[in-house]
C-alpha cells in the first residue's frame, strides 16, 4: 500500500497567501503540486496525476466547481479524492460542491491541524482503495490467463489431420468474459467446432463459460450428432443452474471424407457460409433455443456440403452488434457483405478481416460486448 509521504497533493488557490500556508503545513508529509487557476490545475492533473486535490471555488476564469466536474470526467482522475477549501459557507454552496463530485468541504479561514487530519484520512482511504483495486486487477489478470488457456490457439495438428485451416480470435470486453469457442478432434472422420456466448459479462460469465466449454468438449468426443451434443449439454447446464445463466451455442460437425457439414444451433448468431464460387449466405435459418433454461429441449440439424475452398464463419454477437460513436449498429447485412469480400482468403485472414472490419466500423467506440470469431475452411479450391 502506498505510504503517505509518497502521495502527491495538488493545491489549487488563486490567493498566494493561502497556498503558502498550505505548503508550509503539508510539505513535510507529502509531495505537492501548485496551481493558481483552474486551467493550470487540469494541466497538472493530466501530466502528474495527484492522489488528492485541495481546491478553492472562487477563482478567476474556471471556478472550482467546474474544475471538480472535469476531474471527475477524466479516467485518470475520476477516483481522486477532492476537498474544497472555500470561504463560501452556505449550505447550498457546500451542496453544489458535493454534487460536483467533492469528497470533503472545509470553510475558510481553516485550521491547519484540521486540514492535515482530513488530508491524511482521505489519502489513507485512497491508498487502501488503490491496494484493493490492484489486488483485484492482479486476480483478474490470472483469471484471464486461465480463460484464454481454455480455448485452443494452435491448430496445426488438427489442420493436417482433417485437411482444413482454422483461424480464431477471442477478445473479452472486460478482463474476462463469457464468449467461448472450441475445436475437438472427435474421430478420424469427425471434427467438431463450436462457438458460444454466455449471458452477462465478467467473472460470473467466465465461470459459466468454463463449465460450458468443458462439458461441450467431453460430449463432442462421445456423440456424433451436433443436435444431440446440444441436447445433452443443455440438460447438464439446466440441471444445476442456481444463477439462472444461459449460453447460446452453435455446434458444427465436419466429416472430411464426405465433406458433409452438420450444424445445430442453440439460440446463437447464424454462421456465414462463404463458398469458393458462390455469394456469401447464412448457413442456417433457425436460431433455436439457448441452453440452460430447462431440460428436455430438442434442436434442429442442418446439413451442408463444405467443398474445397469453402469456409464457415462462426462469431458472437459482439461482432454483429458492435456500435460506432454515432450509435449505429454494425448489423447482419453489413457483416454478410463484408464477409463476401474475404472470399478466397485463408481462415486466419478471414478471421482477422472480420475483426478488422468491425473495429474500423466502431471507429474507436468502446467495445460493448465480448467478441469471438472462428473460421473453418476446407483446403484446396480457390487460393
Amino acid at each position: 500500500m502506498k505510504v503517505l509521504s509518497d502521495c502527491r497533493v495538488l493545491l489549487v488557490d488563486d490567493a498566494k497567501a493561502n497556498l503558502e500556508i498550505l505548503v508550509e503545513g503539508l510539505k513535510a508529509e507529502h509531495k505537492l503540486s501548485l496551481a493558481m487557476n483552474g486551467e493550470t490545475a487540469l494541466q497538472l492533473a493530466a501530466s502528474t496525476p495527484p492522489d488528492l486535490v485541495l481546491l478553492d471555488i472562487v477563482m478567476p476564469g474556471m471556478d472550482g466547481y467546474e474544475v471538480c466536474r472535469r476531474l471527475r470526467e477524466r479516467a485518470e482522475t475520476a477516483d481522486v479524492p477532492i476537498m474544497f477549501l472555500s470561504s463560501l459557507e452556505e449550505v447550498h454552496d457546500k451542496t453544489r460542491g458535493f454534487e460536483a463530485g467533492a469528497n470533503d468541504y472545509v470553510t475558510k479561514p481553516f485550521d491547519m491541524l484540521e486540514v492535515r487530519a482530513r488530508v491524511r484520512s482521505l489519502l489513507k482511504a485512497k491508498a487502501y482503495s488503490d491496494a484493493v483495486k490492484e489486488q483485484m486487477a492482479s486476480e483478474l489478470r490470472i483469471a484471464r490467463d486461465i480463460q484464454m488457456g481454455m480455448v485452443p490457439h494452435d491448430f496445426a495438428a488438427v489442420e493436417e489431420a482433417y485437411g482444413v485451416s482454422i483461424g480464431a480470435a477471442l477478445e473479452p470486453a472486460r478482463e474476462v468474459g463469457g464468449d467461448l469457442y472450441g475445436v475437438c478432434a472427435a474421430g478420424r472422420n469427425r471434427l467438431v467446432v463450436f462457438l458460444g456466448d454466455v449471458s452477462g459479462k465478467g467473472i460470473p460469465a467466465s465461470m459459466f463459460m468454463v463449465r460450458a466449454i468443458s462439458l461441450a468438449q467431453l460430449l463432442a468426443r462421445d456423440l456424433v450428432d451436433p443436435a444431440r451434443i446440444l441436447a445433452r449439454l443443455n440438460d447438464e447446464l439446466a440441471a444445476d443452474n442456481p444463477s439462472g445463466m444461459f449460453v447460446t451455442l452453435l455446434c458444427a460437425v465436419f466429416e472430411p471424407g464426405s465433406h458433409r457439414l452438420t450444424i445445430a444451433n442453440a439460440g446463437h448468431c447464424r454462421p456465414v457460409l462463404l463458398p469458393a464460387n458462390e455469394p456469401a449466405r447464412w448457413a442456417v435459418k433457425s436460431l433455436g433455443t439457448a441452453l440452460g433454461f430447462e431440460s428436455g429441449l430438442e434442436f434442429e440439424r442442418t446439413e451442408l456440403r463444405l467443398n474445397p475452398g469453402d469456409a464457415l464463419i462462426l462469431y458472437s454477437d459482439g461482432v454483429s452488434e458492435a456500435f460506432n460513436p454515432q450509435g449505429q449498429c454494425y448489423g447482419n447485412p453489413r457483416l454478410l457483405a463484408d464477409a463476401a469480400g474475404l472470399a478466397g482468403e485463408s481462415a486466419a485472414h478471414i478471421t482477422t478481416g472480420v475483426l478488422r472490419n468491425v473495429r474500423t466500423f466502431a471507429g474507436g467506440a468502446p467495445q460493448s460486448d465480448d467478441v469471438a470469431i472462428l473460421t473453418l475452411k476446407v483446403n484446396g479450391g480457390a487460393a
